[in-house]
Order: structure tokens, then sequence, then C-alpha cells
């Protein structure tokens, strides 16, 4: 059998079962989650929900929003659309300009992050009904995707979590009136020219699954080049000049479907975690690759499999960082495209959001309690 299709083979079988443990770790989860939401206080306030009419569910959960608000006795909702001249931090704005004191993002991880851009920093809290295809956010913050019932009981009653915010600003684009936020990752490279090539279309039918298409096609495009530079907590600097990667990435929260992509990432530690990937020969590096996602994932840990010969995962952790590329680059927040670029910085917002979720505890250090800042 060809070398590549043995190392298919390999990458499928593994895959298989790793999606077999996270479906039966979901029911667990589940499970608890229904018997913790009944005990839930219900929050009689101004709800704003912001909702992406794009989504192929959107008119359904409509619906289903506004029977769930006469069901609780929520008088005080509105729904406001996001729109192509109108993205959800213009709705956002729009909202908290009328009197909103929870802002309810609908849709997927485009619409929370820019609904998110505007509340962070408010005191107002943010409440997230996921209906996109990777809803990333939402499944690090614990928030069901797919039971809207329980998503609604989340976002209208009381227990947040403050978060933190992750920025990227194009420092060569000055039509940029503000740096675009990011709640999960953001990057340069391969991660955005694999969301770049990802069919929109294939996104639908298949989900997350539909961006491994988009990354067989850039698997063989050239590298990339830029002067570095990271500032650490203690305010520290690390330079690095003409560094070569594949993929530089800031990440806020580190769990994507089935993989841990940055164990050490925590979204309220006041720091983004810098993941820097290289491969070299051919498909045998980006199956050592997948072989090092594979062991960070099983252990937790950042750390490379110890049998990796044609891949590096650097990871490290600080405040912010800056780039500058030898060439114009693709960029991505979230998902989301941005013009390319060859100076931008990453920074970060420590817990500048209140996010609504399911679960929190007296240790948690971002917690708020019952009761949130503002009538939140």
């Amino acid at each position: 059998m060809p070398t590549a299709a043995v190392i298919i083979a390999v990458v499928i079988g593994v895959v298989a079962v790793i999606v077999a443990a996270a479906l039966a770790m979901r029911a667990y989860r589940r499970r608890r989650l229904a018997e913790k939401l009944v005990k839930r206080d219900d929050d009689q306030v101004h709800y704003a929900f912001i909702i992406n009419p794009s989504k192929p569910q959107a008119d359904a959960r409509r619906a289903r929003i506004e029977r769930f608000c006469e069901e609780k006795g929520l008088t005080e909702v509105e729904f406001i659309d996001t729109q192509l001249d109108k993205d959800g931090r213009a709705c956002a704005l729009e909202a908290l300009a009328h009197g909103a004191d929870v802002v309810v993002a609908v849709g997927g991880d485009g619409t929370v992050r820019t609904v998110a851009s505007a509340v962070s920093g408010t005191g107002h809290a943010l409440g997230i009904v996921p209906i996109g295809t990777g809803n990333l956010f939402a499944r690090n913050m614990g928030i069901p995707v797919d039971d809207i019932d329980a998503a609604l009981t989340v976002a209208t009653s009381h227990g947040s979590r403050r978060v933190d915010m992750g920025r990227l600003a194009l420092l060569d684009h000055p039509e940029d009136d503000h740096a675009h936020a990011f709640l999960i990752i953001a990057g340069v490279g391969f991660d955005a020219a694999m969301i770049d090539d990802t069919d929109p279309e294939l996104k639908k039918n298949i989900s997350w699954l539909a961006y491994f298409v988009g990354g067989v096609k850039n698997l063989f495009a050239p590298k990339y080049r830029a002067n570095v530079t990271i500032r650490s907590a203690d305010g520290s600097t690390h330079s690095t000049r003409g560094l070569v990667f594949r993929t530089f990435m800031a990440g806020n929260c580190g769990q994507i479907p089935v993989f841990s992509l940055m164990p050490n990432a925590s979204f309220n530690d006041g720091l983004l975690d810098f993941e820097i990937i290289d491969t070299t020969g051919g498909l045998i590096g980006w199956a050592n690759l997948f072989g090092d996602v594979v062991h960070q994932t099983i252990t937790g840990k950042a750390e490379q499999n110890p049998l990796s010969t044609n891949s590096t995962i650097d990871q490290v952790q600080g405040v912010s960082a800056e780039l500058v590329l030898e060439k114009p680059t693709p960029a991505q927040v979230d998902g989301d495209m941005l013009p390319a670029t060859q100076h931008i910085r990453f920074t970060v917002d420590r817990e500048a959001l209140i996010v609504r979720v399911p679960e929190i505890t007296r240790q948690d250090p971002s917690a708020t309690g019952t009761m949130e800042p503002i009538r939140s």
C-alpha cells in the first residue's frame, strides 16, 4: 500500500476513535447540564437578540426564541438582524443605545465575535445562542450547541464569567477604526488560507470538517517569513528576525472540535497563547504535525510527540505580539477573513467581557456570582 494511503488510513482511524470518545463525553456533560439548569434564577431585564438571518435555521430559531420568552414571561425583548452593511458590532451598539441589559448573539462564531466586540468593556453581559457550523467559543464556554432551550436558559438567567478579549490590529490598514476582536484564535498564514479556501456550501453539509478540505488545498503552499516581537507579562520582549513558519496563531481558547490545539490557553488569564507551526518533508511533516496535535490532546500538555521529526509547534505566552511580514499575508479572526496584511499586532483585554455560561464555581476567579455589574 502506498505510503500516503497508509498515512491517510491511520489518520482516519485515529479521528474515528477520538470522535467516538468525544461523543460519549458530550452525552455525559449534557445530562449533568440538564440537572444544573433547573436550579438557575431567571433574570427579568431588557434582552436584545442579534440574529444572523443568513443562517438556514435563523427563522425557526427566532420563532422559538419568541415562544421561549413568552413562556418565561420576559417582556423587554427586541430583535435586531445583521445585514451586509451592518454587522454584529453595529447591531450590538444599537441594542446598547436602546437600553439593552443583556445582548444575545444568535449565530455562529462570526456573529458572536462581532457582538462581543461591542459589548466588551461595557459591563453588560453577552448571551449566546449558537446556530453556526463550528460554534467554537460556545463549546469552550460549555454552552449547549444542539439544544436551543438550554442555551436560552443560560442566556436569560444568572451565572456569568469574565472572559479575555483578543484584538488583532492591521497596522498597515489606516482605514480601520478599531482592532478586530477575537475570542478563540486569530492567525496569519496557513490557517487563514485554509479558512479562505473552505467552500461555504460544504460547511453547511459537513460542518467544521469542511476546513480539512480547505487545508489540503494549502499543504504545499510556500511558507511565510516575518520579524516577530513578543511581549511577556513581565514587560520583557523577545524578538526574532526572519522567522519562517507555516502559520502563526494567537489563541484565547485552545479547544477546537475533537482536538486541543493550545492546551495551555485560558480565556481569563490575561495572556494570549502564541503558536508557531512549521513542517518539512511534505506529507510526512503534516502527518507528524497531526500526531503532535493528537499527542497534546491526549496528554493535555503543550508539548510535541517525542517521535516527531518533521514538524515543530512552538508555544509561548504573552500579552502582545507584533509581526512585520515579508509580503502581504492572509489573516483571520475566529474564522472571519481580514484583508491581506504585512504588519499586525495581537493584544489582549483582560476579563473585558462578561459571558453568561452554564456553570460557575465559587473557586472560579472569573465568575461574577449571581449578579453582574450594571444591571446585566
